[in-house]
């Protein structure tokens, strides 16, 4: 394969000077071919951008667009092209702005043929040094590129483990083309069985299914930017940032229970302070994973709804149970047996709950807070929070309730 030869293009307004440059230098065996010439700059800049050049030779005296206007227009819209000014105006000012435009080499006529192989033997040098940086810029992108994925894995767990600081974070998340703020959430998801049945399952097989468990997560979480990865005791941990809900995470492990057949437990947490603060909340999710009860997907699905539809009248049993596409009998006895309350129990403490926080909080009146909450007339919240608290909303704002109340 032959190689690559630089095209080179002759500006100047005099066909002598032209044609003198042109025989004067062994063009082939610099590994360069004319390609064209130009007696005016406006026609320079129209084969220069044609051809894609990359080495023009210009006087700076040529009508219609002179040199330095031309060379101006080059360096916006032909950057990599190498310009040699040749020139037989011996003035500061010239040299001065061709400097400015970033000109590779300057020669006054008449211009010496061994001067001028030289200087072009110096800009095909420099040419090909310029290339082969790209060039090793380019592999490495590439590499990186390809790479990318698992750099992103191996940084995540270092960060979660605690073993680098804010600096480098910022630094690596940079790098690493991630966002440049703190992850909205981090979860963990957890299957314990694959550390049993043992001699009933390869541990091919099970890390067969631990891999289809990260890439079903992985695919749930593709509109988000997140990094999602593997460690020991087979977990799998994800970082979401963007406007991601906790019902993200339901659904990965309903996904995984329906279509895996396989009991996971997921713990997200929502991270509300700065980057040194991630290894603290995935040691929390690590702890919650691996204090869960063995609570089914459905009831942790109610418990979400229940979180995040509070404040709507129209929630019940029924209609959650609509929604979770189970029966409501069904979806009351599992409740009652997984976690020790009724769906309408778990209801009206949560919204009994929530109206505490705004009585201490706001001055909202308490036919407001009873809408804010979920009740649909200001007696049926006064009934309601008076049976949870012992006292009206309006006895605990002025401070007479001791009742301490929790959310589960």
């Amino acid at each position: 394969m032959m190689p690559k030869l630089r095209k080179v293009l002759i500006a100047d307004d005099e066909p002598m000077i032209r044609e003198g440059i042109r025989d004067a230098i062994p063009w082939h065996e610099l590994g360069m071919i004319v390609i064209g010439e130009a007696e005016d700059g406006e026609d320079a800049l129209d084969l220069a951008l044609h051809h894609q050049i990359d080495i023009i030779l210009v006087d700076l005296n040529m009508p219609i667009m002179n040199g330095l206007a031309l060379v101006g227009h080059l360096r916006e819209r032909l950057p990599k092209c190498s310009v040699v000014i040749i020139t037989g105006h011996d003035e500061f000012s010239y040299a001065q702005e061709a400097i400015r435009l970033q000109v590779d080499e300057y020669i006054l006529k008449p211009v010496n043929p061994k001067q001028l192989k030289d200087i072009l033997t110096k800009v095909c040098r420099k040419l090909e040094e310029v290339e082969a940086k790209e060039e090793q810029v380019h592999q490495a992108t590439k590499h990186i590129r390809r790479n990318l994925t698992m750099l992103r894995e191996r940084f995540c767990l270092e960060w979660v483990e605690g073993n680098v600081t804010e600096e480098e974070v910022r630094e690596q998340l940079q790098f690493l083309q991630l966002p440049s703020d703190v992850p909205a959430w981090l979860a963990l998801l957890r299957w314990p069985e694959i550390h049993t049945g043992a001699s009933i399952m390869k541990d091919s097989d099970r890390q067969l299914l631990l891999f289809a468990i990260e890439n079903m997560a992985d695919e749930l979480l593709r509109s988000y930017e997140h990094v999602c990865f593997r460690i020991p005791m087979g977990m799998v941990v994800m970082m979401v940032w963007g406007e991601a809900s906790e019902k993200l995470f339901t659904d990965i492990e309903l996904a995984v229970q329906s279509y895996l057949k396989l009991s996971v437990f997921v713990h997200a947490e929502r991270i509300t302070n700065g980057m040194d603060s991630i290894p603290a909340v995935f040691a929390e999710c690590k702890s919650s994973v691996y204090a869960q009860a063995p609570i089914s997907p459905v009831a942790r699905r109610a418990k979400y709804i229940i979180r995040e539809q509070y404040s709507d009248p129209a929630l019940s049993l029924e209609s959650a149970a609509d929604t979770l596409q189970v029966s409501s009998g069904y979806l009351s006895r599992l409740m009652k047996q997984e976690l020790g309350v009724s769906f309408t129990q778990l209801l009206t403490q949560t919204r009994i709950y929530r109206a505490v926080q705004l009585l201490n909080s706001t001055d909202l009146p308490i036919h407001d807070i009873s809408e804010q909450v979920g009740y649909e007339t200001q007696h049926y919240f006064s009934s309601a929070f008076k049976k949870v608290m012992g006292v009206s909303p309006n006895q605990y704002r002025k401070g007479f309730a001791f009742h301490n109340i929790s959310s589960k």
